[in-house]
């Protein structure tokens, strides 16, 4: 076996993995939710620790990536760094977001900024296990939960 074949064919697969995943999160900051969705194999878990939801379905993901939109609707999200390890890749990222706010005739925009981390698991150039890490108190995204208690897939 050429090693160097073998060591060129594997940095090839990470940089193509880091590319998928930071083109994810960017189309994520961006509201593009079907870019994102895409990217996931049909075959998934995706696990939001902060508000103990999971999706194993396209759909029910896209409509919660939505929901967090309609909640966030400027929501920007950096990525700060990458870090890969055979096939998988954490990445820890800052969003900046205003929450919108019923208060009375008038609606609030509160500002909000938090970290987090996302830890993926790729196959086949696809993700297969995408699990974000976050403070849920400071991201204020409790409404966002609620509207998906009862999507919880166990």
């Amino acid at each position: 076996m050429n090693t160097a074949i073998e060591t060129y064919n594997s940095s090839t697969r990470a940089s193509a993995a880091r590319h998928i995943l930071e083109s994810a999160l960017t189309a994520l900051g961006d509201g593009r939710i079907s870019e994102i969705v895409e990217v996931f194999d049909d075959r998934f878990t995706f696990d939001d620790q902060a508000l103990q939801l999971q999706f194993t379905d396209k759909e029910r993901l896209s409509e919660f990536f939505r929901k967090g939109r309609e909640l966030f609707p400027d929501t920007a999200l950096e990525v700060i760094s990458t870090f890969e390890c055979g096939n998988h890749i954490v990445a820890e990222w800052k969003i900046t977001a205003r929450e919108i706010m019923p208060l009375g005739s008038m609606q609030l925009r509160l500002p909000i900024s938090f970290q987090g981390a996302s830890f993926v698991r790729f196959e086949n150039g696809r993700i297969t296990s995408w699990s974000d890490y976050y403070d849920q108190n400071t991201s204020r995204r409790f409404r966002l939960g609620a509207l998906f208690e009862e999507w919880i897939e166990y």
